[in-house]
């Protein structure tokens, strides 16, 4: 008898346990979506989340050591939830590089070719759309990843962020997001391992959100690799819902058709 009063105290202490992790669980998954929610509204509610395309253009910097060693013009175009195509241009020379979920190429203008991505590029484009926070806040990783609820974070003097973490299923890529007080979003943290199998902190910031036609969006976002930035993002303008043409994702079947400049 005293060996099954035993089982059952046991049997009772994991099972209880069980429903406290549960209810934990669940707190903190209820938690970040109300970060999500607050955010959502702060950038422009249900306006925010119909957005299905975005035309961007303005200016790309790398940086080394603190100084900018480059610039670009460029004109970015997104449908979601996946594809891109981006032109970059310096000194007259295009580069085009264009992605529609697992199919990409590149256009080089100085060398007048046009190549299928390799599948470390088509990778590295993937992870582009997990660790962004549209990706986040318009709902995409559902089915795909696990989000909790880290806590509060110190960010500028005297306040602190609210932090939330995904973690994808297929490959336990974990991206924490920090959102303001006011639930603007501020970074998007994450590690990646190079080719010299190093893991590197990677670290976008986002800053001067613009508000237009009652959609906030942000016109910087800085990258950091290992606490050094690396590139500027700095738009100049915006444009939501534009219709676009699924034509311009298709590989085109040489380098001509590409010197022209992208009509939308």
């Amino acid at each position: 008898m005293k060996k099954k009063s035993k089982f059952i105290l046991l049997a009772a202490l994991i099972f209880a346990f069980g429903l406290t992790t549960f209810a934990q669980n669940k707190i903190s998954d209820e938690k970040a979506e109300a970060v999500l929610k607050k955010a959502v509204e702060k950038l422009g509610g249900e306006k925010y989340l119909q957005v299905k395309s975005i035309v961007g253009r303005g200016k790309f910097s790398i940086l080394r050591d603190k100084a900018a060693i480059s610039y670009q013009s460029f004109v970015d175009v997104i449908v979601y939830p996946d594809k891109e195509r981006t032109e970059f241009k310096q000194g007259g020379v295009k580069t085009v590089q264009t992605n529609a979920g697992d199919a990409g190429w590149i256009f080089d203008g100085a060398a007048e070719t046009v190549n299928v991505q390799t599948k470390e590029q088509i990778e590295n484009f993937k992870r582009g759309i997990r660790t962004s926070v549209d990706n986040l806040l318009r709902g995409y990783w559902h089915g795909k990843a696990k989000l909790t609820y880290i806590g509060k974070r110190p960010a500028s003097l005297g306040k602190r962020s609210e932090v939330v973490k995904l973690v994808f299923e297929d490959n336990g890529l974990a991206v924490e997001f920090e959102f303001s007080d006011e639930f603007l979003p501020l970074k998007a943290i994450y590690k990646r391992t190079n080719a010299d199998n190093e893991e590197i902190k990677e670290e976008d910031r986002y800053a001067q959100f613009v508000d237009i036609n009652g959609i906030k969006t942000p016109f910087i976002i800085d990258h950091f690799s290992n606490n050094s930035q690396t590139s500027r993002i700095n738009y100049e303008s915006v444009e939501f819902n534009k219709t676009i043409s699924e034509k311009i994702f298709v590989k085109p079947n040489s380098a001509k058709e590409l010197k022209k400049d992208l009509k939308l």
